[in-house]
Parts: C-alpha cells; sequence; structure tokens
C-alpha cells in the first residue's frame, strides 16, 4: 500500500492509500476537496474510496465535490449517518469493510464525537485514528466522556506494537511541549520532541507514529504511570481521572 500525506486548510492531514495490485486509490476523510483533488492528479489516480473518521466539517467539508468528480464511495460511521451527507456505507465493528482485497476493521472509537471510528488495516500494519489518538496526545472531548475516550485509547494502546498511525492534524510539536508539562523526565518523550522538531523545521510532517511509540512517550496512552501521578498528586486515583485531569489541563495548556 502505497501512503500520502499532506497538509491541508491549516493544520488537516491529506491522506490518500493507493493499492497497485488494483489501481484503486483511497483517501481519509475530505478536509479540502481542491488540495485532495491536486495531489491525485500529481499520482495521476482518481478517488475511488472515502473513509470518513467522523461527523466534523474539517473532516467531510469536501465530499460532495469529490463524489461529484470521481463518483466517490463514501464510507462512514453508521452512528453518524444522520450528520454525514453523501454516506454510502454506514460501518461499525460488527460491519468491518473493505478497499481492494483489504479486510478493514472498524474500531469504534467514541469521544471526541460519539461515533467516531478508526480504520484498522492489519495485514499492512496501519491505522487511521482521526481525531481520537493524536501523535503524543488525544481529541478534546466534544461529545463523549472521559470513560468513553479512556476505553478507545486504551482499544487502540491493544493494537500490536509496530502498527504505523496516521491521525487528523499536525499537532505534535504543540502536544510534545504539554506532555513535557506532566512527564518531563520521560527519555523517549524527550528524544521523540527533538525528532518532530528536526522534520518540522525541515518541512516535513511528523508523521507517521507508531503504537509502540505512542505507548512510550504519550501521556494519554500513560495514564497508570507513577512519575505522571506524581506530578499530577494523583497517586491513588483511578486511570480514568488521572485521563480525565489530563485532558482538563491540555484543554488550558
Amino acid at each position: 500500500m502505497e501512503i500520502t500525506q499532506f497538509i491541508c486548510r491549516s493544520d488537516n492531514f491529506g491522506v490518500l492509500l493507493h493499492d497497485e495490485a488494483s489501481g484503486l486509490t483511497a483517501a481519509i476523510d475530505a478536509p479540502d476537496a481542491k488540495a485532495i483533488r491536486e495531489k491525485l492528479d500529481q499520482k495521476g489516480y482518481k478517488l475511488d474510496v472515502l473513509f470518513i473518521t467522523h461527523h466534523h466539517m474539517d473532516h467531510i467539508e469536501g465530499i460532495a465535490a469529490l463524489k461529484a468528480v470521481y463518483g466517490t464511495k463514501i464510507i462512514g460511521p453508521e452512528r453518524e449517518a444522520d450528520k454525514i451527507s453523501g454516506l454510502d456505507e454506514g460501518v461499525n465493528e460488527q460491519s468491518g469493510c473493505k478497499f481492494a482485497k483489504f479486510d478493514v476493521k472498524v474500531l469504534e472509537t467514541p469521544g471526541h464525537t460519539l461515533g467516531s471510528v478508526c480504520y484498522y488495516f492489519p495485514e499492512d500494519k496501519l491505522v487511521f485514528t482521526g481525531d481520537t489518538l493524536f501523535s503524543l496526545g488525544c481529541g478534546r472531548l466534544f461529545e463523549g466522556t472521559a470513560k468513553m475516550m479512556f476505553s478507545s485509547l486504551e482499544k487502540l494502546k491493544a493494537l500490536p506494537d509496530d502498527t504505523k498511525l496516521y491521525c487528523g492534524h499536525e499537532y505534535t510539536k504543540e502536544n510534545a511541549r504539554f506532555a513535557r508539562s506532566v512527564d518531563p523526565d520521560n527519555v523517549a518523550l524527550i528524544n521523540r520532541a527533538a525528532a518532530v522538531d528536526r522534520l518540522i523545521a525541515v518541512g516535513e510532517t511528523s508523521l507517521p507514529s507508531s503504537i509502540k511509540s505512542e505507548k512510550a512517550a504519550n501521556p494519554f496512552l500513560r495514564c497508570n504511570n507513577p512519575d505522571i501521578r506524581r506530578t499530577l498528586k494523583m497517586e491513588n486515583a483511578s486511570d480514568v481521572a488521572v485521563f480525565a485531569e489530563l485532558r482538563k489541563r491540555k484543554d488550558h495548556f
């Protein structure tokens, strides 16, 4: 699978997936139809499938324009079908879905929105997390609860360590600043933050990350870590309570 990612709008990631064997191309979310079309034209591809992670406008705004040009099949969370105009196939964990020869596992990950989903390609060890799990961070709780989001992140944390992570926004540099404020002595985090700084400085993106890297450096996946708990003065709190406090602090960071 060939993965092409690019920044659009201001900090959204556009992501194209191209299967050379079938010639089919998919995109993850539709933040900017013009930018996606330009990238498709550069590659000489058309857009066969569009996977939507959640209903927020900066992830669905390009659906109508892309569908009009390419006749694209729109796949997205069944639970948000009433909020995603043009949806052709509503999916959930039981249904899964397909792209070319690939079986795609749908992970229901409520928290950022109630119907948010992630798309996991086990054969290629790829996961597309939208605004649920970010590199060194996680999404805000616009609709769900801390308990919901914590459970969703635990589901992603359980994926194989070598799974490559692609998320919806380029927030890694800012996320690293917050992460170091609550986990300042974490060597894996210090090294990751430095690597991200180098990438951003030369115009590269910070992705892909990996589940292994996030487990080592992302505070939202480390709610049971004693150092983070000491920083928060929450040594005896539940993991969900620690997560809620981290999310609250990040909201006001």
